[in-house]
């Protein structure tokens, strides 16, 4: 996976944003004010995602190229290689299942407006 094709992805899901609160170098995508997964821009190695504490095991346990998040809650958070020892169409996939999870996490009034912009798109 290429930097382009993962920021495009995170990006173009309803009311994301990007910033980079970390520095120059790192990239973070949220959803409503909530991040959901981020990257180093300089080194696009990997990036982190949140995951199922049960999925994340699994993952895992079958992927070299996925392991626990660095610097990141060990137990929610997962590192995705890039290098292409995690099928694209897996990391898409994971990309999809952490903005899900935070999103469903959200404040009531939260979900309820990110549920209007995601009708809107529709």
């Amino acid at each position: 996976m290429h930097i382009e094709a993962f920021r495009d992805w995170c990006i173009s899901k309803p009311g994301v944003t990007e910033e980079l609160p970390f520095g120059p170098s790192t990239l973070v995508f949220k959803v409503m004010n909530k991040m959901f997964a981020l990257c180093d821009i300089e080194h696009f190695e990997s990036f982190n995602a949140k995951c199922d504490p049960d999925r994340a095991l699994e993952l895992r346990a079958v992927y070299s190229g996925i392991r626990p998040g660095y610097h990141m809650s060990k137990i929610h958070w997962n590192t995705i290689e890039t290098n292409g020892s995690v099928p694209n169409q897996l990391m898409f996939d994971l990309l999809d299942h952490s903005y899900d999870l935070v999103a469903k996490s959200l404040p009531k009034k939260d979900r309820l407006l990110l549920e209007e912009m995601t009708n809107k798109i529709r």
